[in-house]
């Protein structure tokens, strides 16, 4: 992970970042695609130029990091005024410390996971997460066991809002491609209208696959810092 001394990115500079995501978003065939961004590591001022950007969401990838931010902060459909999706592993143990933190929680892949957000945050919108890369260390659901985890979530009560995939780690871009295809097709067979795929580096084989929301950190906010380099606050 690199390190950073750098000030945080002024609202208008994420601005400036946000336009060239959205001619990438545009020149690949995207009307309408969200975008997420990726605040993992980074503190609440780049919540904040995120918010006053425009943008509509972050994401985070570790509970202690979104309890630390967050809950200081305010409820995540409170003081910020930014919805918190979860996107990363999530172990079952840490889900009561995201009551009232999060408003998605995007990697949803196991049974004891769905039990424990129905038992903690009765009616949460989730996305069902795939795993089309087989890389260890992603998570996700395989992808013969997707249609029995999304007829749990919404038997428990919880919104099922669509699918995410996370691209594998090597063969550049293209090697996303079938992977996304696969989510997409997926999505549209279980009438679900969110797929979450797609990153800085990939976003544009996501679009051209049917993305409904693409993840970006890196392009939005620089190199990552490590989670002690910068108050959270």
């Amino acid at each position: 992970m690199t390190t950073t001394s750098t000030s945080p990115p002024s609202s208008s500079e994420i601005g400036r970042r946000l336009a060239l995501i959205r001619e990438r978003i545009a020149a690949a065939g995207g009307a309408g695609v969200e975008i997420l961004a990726v605040t993992k590591t980074f503190g609440i001022p780049e919540v904040l130029a995120a918010r006053d950007a425009g943008l509509h969401a972050v994401g985070e990838n570790y509970a202690q990091e979104v309890v630390a931010k967050f809950g200081a902060a305010g409820s995540a459909a409170g003081k910020l005024d930014i919805a918190v999706h979860f996107i990363g592993q999530l172990q079952t143990n840490k889900v009561r410390q995201l009551v009232g933190l999060v408003d998605v929680v995007e990697s949803v892949d196991r049974p004891s996971l769905v039990d424990e957000l129905a038992k903690r945050m009765p009616g949460l919108r989730v996305l069902v997460q795939v795993d089309t890369s087989g890389d260890p260390g992603k998570g996700g659901c395989p992808v013969a066991d997707v249609d029995a985890l999304v007829e749990r979530a919404r038997a428990k009560g919880l919104d099922v809002a669509g699918l995410m995939t996370v691209g594998p780690t090597e063969g550049g871009p293209e090697a996303a491609r079938p992977g996304f295809r696969t989510v997409r097709a997926m999505a549209d067979r279980l009438g679900l209208a969110v797929c979450s795929m797609g990153m800085s580096d990939d976003l544009e084989v996501a679009v051209a696959a049917g993305a409904t929301e693409v993840r970006i950190g890196s392009a939005l906010f620089g190199p990552r810092v490590r989670p002690g380099d910068r108050p959270v606050g």
